[in-house]
């Protein structure tokens, strides 16, 4: 919402605020569009998006990637709405959960894909207590130091180095400031909760030799309870009850084994309001005090869960510019921000025994006999092939607390200096920053105990504190059976920390060197030096594998890279019959790292106007990226994947729903019993760096029209601007490092017959897979193309006021993913699609509309944001009617649902008196004022929708004042 179309590449387009290059020599510093060393803002060399401090008011939002987040360009990333801890575990992107943090994606590739500059300077990654990042949290900068943000939706790998891939965000701070600026927002859904508020204070003072600035802020966002949205209140939405989805670690118990005395199967919970130890009837297991266990018996974790995470963030930053000399400044930043976030996930189950699937130490734990609380017996164990799953809600959920410190400082020198007639500009600057992050985890148990606890009682007598562990009472009178002694033994708090360092130090100099028909010929060159490192280091149970969480290893890597970059604009010709302009760019980075060695990327670029008011542009760009200390150091860890196994109750014996002929043989031939049913759709998967990987290379091709009619606002002079701007885009990513997506493998397996897929998962003898190799890879690359549409109307000041028409869309072509199989490739088509689990929507279309109006002291915009309908598996719900758009009762595989297309609509009134020259403002506004729920997603993990595509739920009033002086 509000997103200005200040475009950087309009033929006529408004330049944002930055200045031309100066003429004087008395200038030292020159300012540069972002995409480019040599060439101002005026230049307008490639297409950016401009977001003013305005717009970012207007939207009533407080957080940068959120309001990244609604532009047509981006795709999904992390934000305040997952409660990533504990319901994921470690994503197979290699970068850690990221509890807590806010990224920032454009083209669809992903925040690692992004390169993320603070005044045109690299900004460190992220750090959430959960492995080490590959992208930038966009809560570390806080929003009241951004004076702009420049985004650019072109590949400048050979201008800044590995990241730039997919675009370039550059984050431009308030500089030249005088007096007091303070804001103070608050705003909240209709429902009552998620209550956020943001108060700002800055400072600043400008004279001839110094500019200075002083910035503090804080904010404040509740949290969202899932059980207050009807669409996130169960795991399914719009069932209004439990489906597979629902958990088999409920608070009764789920009890699956083979009684060694009858060689019958099990499957049993214990019924409501038993009282003492249950009775167990072998001749008839489902009478007495148990029954058969249904989905009616499984667990509703979603009521713990949560749309919005609390977060608290605060900060400061001072900036200073001193001038040394007539030719030479110095410039000083410094930056202290902290994040306190809480994640909170339903009570941890213990799911122990061989078919569990955990894939460690609770897959071999036993119950013995001797129990004084197991009912049936004798010993559950592998002889058994049993399974339990008990939700211990006497120890309340899990809650992930992150406390994230966030250090910047950096300095240097800039200046110019005069060869002969010519002159140029230097600058050098050197910059340290570390962003740590500590999470406490309170909810968890430990294996090694419930080891003890649930073994031979005399052993446990022989362990301090150890009482043996009732996993069989349920909750009795409704209290639990669990009693407090039995937590305090199995329990413990755990305490992560990760943290991330860059040191970075820059040296560029630009000028023009000699005259060509169409002006000067510009010329820069520059070295960077850069040092990355990081580590994640779990707590020490953890690492012990005596978590019956998680698990997860120490992270830790660095790495060292030197570079150097030339960058020219040759202006071929100027002001002549059919070429008003055409030039021709181009730039080379060339890059040695400790990890690899030496690679170059080079891009050209080229602009011609045919008039006066038409700009044809184009450009290809080499693109670059290292692998990341996460993903190439990364150890082992597991992600909790929703996967649905095809061979799950393959025959229908169980369901009625039985499988397609070609997938029954094939489960069949895999040694997979017909008895055989997915205890949970949550399978443990394990992700994990790989040290082998090689970089990411990626071609990019770019061409766009600018059309800025004249006639329009000269002759006709009905508009004070008008543009224009179709932009073509092509990237091909080749080496991608990304994991094989779980279910495109495990169907590939399955229903594609593809035997290299089946490598790396492993089932038990029931036919329950514990063992999922998901590693990252180089895979076969990705492909994608599109259109970016952007028009900007600003209308002649009338009787009525002044009128703006904003829009920029995208059209999504192709986002296709290549994977190698046994036949060679995969190809896997995205674009219109829903991915799911990790959730992330590939729209064919998208689109925000502006319309703004002013008159003296008043002004109003309402801004529509319209996302087009994708499309999503939808399994396992053939019981469910009305779920599924396309259901297929024939191939259960092949069932799919339409997420039907979203538009939001956002209103924004401000009040900027006049008596009082522009110091102090009143915005009212509302966010989704139509109150449009997201589109109900069941593919999706979490919450029932797409958290990085839609809103949460609910009306979102909010008020900002703003005061100068």
């Amino acid at each position: 919402a509000g997103v200005s179309l200040d475009v950087e590449g309009s033929a006529d387009a408004d330049a944002p605020a930055a200045a031309a290059p100066p003429e004087k020599k008395d200038d030292v510093e020159e300012i540069v569009v972002t995409g480019s060393r040599i060439r101002s803002a005026l230049d307008k060399p490639a297409p950016i998006l401009n977001i003013s401090e305005e717009d970012m008011k207007r939207t009533g939002l407080t957080s940068v990637a959120d309001m990244l987040q609604r532009l047509p360009v981006s795709g999904g990333a992390l934000n305040t709405k997952f409660n990533s801890s504990g319901n994921f575990g470690f994503p197979p992107d290699g970068g850690g959960i990221g509890a807590g943090a806010a990224q920032a994606d454009l083209r669809n590739l992903g925040p690692k894909r992004v390169l993320v500059l603070v005044d045109g300077v690299r900004w460190v990654n992220g750090s959430s207590a959960s492995g080490v990042a590959s992208a930038t949290d966009l809560n570390t900068i806080p929003t009241s130091i951004i004076d702009r943000i420049e985004v650019l939706e072109d590949g400048a790998s050979a201008i800044y180095g590995s990241d730039a891939i997919a675009g370039v965000i550059n984050i431009i701070t308030k500089k030249n400031m005088n007096g007091f600026d303070a804001n103070a927002y608050i705003g909240g859904y209709h429902y009552g909760d998620g209550l956020t508020q943001e108060y700002n204070l800055s400072w600043g003072s400008t004279t001839e030799k110094a500019s200075m600035s002083l910035h503090l802020s804080y904010v404040r966002a509740n949290e969202v309870a899932a059980k207050d949205r009807d669409i996130s209140e169960y795991p399914t939405p719009e069932i209004g009850g439990c489906t597979g989805s629902c958990s088999s670690g409920t608070p009764q118990g789920r009890f699956y084994f083979t009684n060694p005395n009858t060689g019958e199967v099990n499957n049993l919970t214990i019924n409501d309001g038993v009282i003492g130890v249950p009775q167990y009837n072998p001749d008839n297991p489902n009478s007495g005090d148990f029954h058969e266990f249904t989905t009616d018996d499984r667990f509703n974790y979603a009521q713990y869960n949560l749309v919005q995470t609390p977060t608290q963030r605060m900060g400061a930053f001072t900036q200073l510019d001193y001038k040394l000399a007539e030719q030479v400044s110095m410039h000083v930043k410094a930056l202290f921000n902290n994040r306190q976030s809480t994640n909170q996930a339903a009570p941890e189950p213990i799911f122990i025994g061989p078919q569990a699937g955990n894939g460690n130490r609770m897959d071999m734990i036993s119950v013995h006999a001797s129990n004084p609380y197991n009912p049936f017996g004798f010993t559950l164990d592998e002889s058994t092939d049993y399974f339990i799953g008990r939700r211990p809600i006497e120890g309340g959920p899990r809650v992930f607390d992150q406390n994230v410190n966030t250090f910047y400082v950096s300095g240097g020198f800039h200046g110019g200096f005069q060869v002969s007639e010519k002159y140029f500009y230097w600058d050098l600057t050197a910059l340290y920053s570390v962003n740590r992050a500590d999470q406490i985890k309170h909810g968890g148990y430990n294996s090694a105990k419930l080891q003890h606890a649930l073994g031979d009682p005399s052993l446990c007598r022989l362990e301090p504190g150890c009482v043996p562990l009732n996993m069989f009472g349920g909750q009795g009178d409704g209290s639990g059976t669990i009693t407090p002694q039995m937590l305090d033994y199995i329990s413990f708090v755990q305490k992560d920390v990760s943290q991330q360092e860059l040191f970075d130090m820059t040296a560029n100099i630009t000028g023009k060197l000699f005259e060509l028909p169409g002006g000067p010929v510009g010329l820069g060159i520059g070295g960077e030096f850069r040092y990355l490192s990081g580590f994640f280091r779990p707590d020490p149970v953890v690492v012990a594998g005596d978590s019956a969480g998680v698990p997860s290893n120490p992270t830790s890597g660095d790495y060292n890279v030197f570079e150097g970059y030339a960058e020219i604009n040759l202006p071929i010709l100027a002001y002549m019959p059919a070429f008003e302009l055409l030039d021709l760019s181009g730039a080379i980075r060339v890059s040695n790292y400790s990890t690899f060695g030496t690679t170059s990327t080079f891009k050209v670029g080229l602009r011609w106007k045919p008039i006066e008011d038409l700009l044809l542009r184009g450009s290809f760009a080499q693109g670059f990226r290292a692998p990341s200390i996460g993903e190439a150091f990364g150890s082992e860890s597991r992600y909790d994947q929703v996967l649905l196994d095809p061979c799950s109750d393959y025959s229908g014996a169980i369901s009625g729903n039985a499988a397609t002929d070609q997938i029954q043989q094939r489960c069949q031939d895999l040694n997979i019993p017909a008895t055989y049913q997915q205890f949970n759709e949550q399978i443990s998967v394990t992700t994990g760096g790989n040290p082998d990987l090689d970089p990411e290379t990626s071609k990019g091709i770019s061409a766009s029209v600018v059309y800025s009619p004249s006639f329009l606002t000269k002759d006709l002079g009905v508009a004070d601007q008008f543009d224009i701007e179709l932009g073509y885009f092509r990237l091909d990513l080749d080496d991608a490092i990304t994991a094989i997506d779980a279910q495109v493998q495990l169907d590939s397996c399955i229903i594609g017959e593809d035997d290299a897929m089946c490598e790396g998962i492993s089932r038990t003898n029931t036919g329950v897979i514990n063992g999922f190799a998901n590693r990252l890879t180089n895979i076969g690359g990705i492909l994608t193309d599109g259109l970016d549409i952007n028009l900007t109307y600003l209308s002649k000041n009338t009787g009525a006021g002044r009128f703006r028409v904003m829009s920029i869309s995208t059209v999504l072509f192709n986002f296709n993913e290549y994977i190698a199989s046994s036949e060679g490739e995969e190809e896997i088509e995205r674009a219109g699609t829903e991915q799911g689990d990790p959730e992330r929507a590939y729209p064919k279309f998208k689109s925000t509309l502006v319309l703004g109006w002013a008159l003296n002291d008043f002004g109003a915009a309402v801004t529509g944001r319209y996302i087009h309908s994708v499309t999503e598996e939808c399994r396992g719900l053939q019981d469910f009617d009305g779920t599924c758009s396309d259901p297929n009762p024939d191939d259960d595989t092949l069932s799919e649902n339409v997420l039907d297309p979203t538009v939001y609509v956002d209103l924004q009134l401000t009040w900027s008196p006049m008596f009082l020259n522009d110091h102090f403002n009143l915005t009212l506004g509302v966010n989704n004022l139509l109150n449009q729920d997201p589109p109900p997603c069941f593919s999706c993990q979490l919450n029932g929708f797409d958290a990085t595509t839609y809103d949460v739920p609910g009306i979102f009033p909010y008020v900002r004042a703003s005061v100068k002086m």
